[in-house]
């Protein structure tokens, strides 16, 4: 079982896109011990991107952190899976889910739900400004 004793098992997410999987460092832990919470929102936001970037169709911004939850620490030797899914398309936004599953490095095959957020990125022009969603065509 996973080093998060008290989480319980879930399986994976099978309507939503793996867009990142990354193993955290010892260089990443807090003063706890676990992993920074600053670093694991950096990583949110890096697969957030790798989400909504098809859609924007050249630069972006993230706008807004619309909700985060930490659910459960994530620990050395955890391999974290980002699962994210298209939650809305506006005239110049993208806004994303983004959940994260750990498995610990010596208890493969079996997660632990340990983030999930919500986040909005803008379409962006050359100058930074906001600019329409290409959409696809019909």
């Amino acid at each position: 079982m996973s080093a998060n004793t008290d989480a319980k098992a879930v399986q994976l997410p099978t309507d939503e896109k793996l867009v990142l999987k990354v193993i955290p460092m010892p260089g990443d832990l807090n003063a706890n011990g676990d992993i920074f919470g600053g670093w694991v929102m950096a990583q949110v936001d890096l697969a957030g991107a790798v989400m909504a970037a098809p859609f924007a169709n050249g630069r972006m911004a993230t706008v807004a952190v619309n909700e985060f939850i930490f659910k459960q620490p994530v620990r050395l030797g955890d391999v974290l899976s980002f699962f994210g899914k298209l939650v809305r398309i506006g005239r110049s936004s993208i806004t994303v889910k983004i959940e994260v599953y750990a498995e610990h490095i010596s208890a493969q095959g079996h997660y632990t739900k340990v983030t999930e957020a919500s986040l909005t990125y803008v379409a962006i022009d050359d100058y930074g400004k906001p600019r329409e969603v290409p959409r696809p065509a019909v």
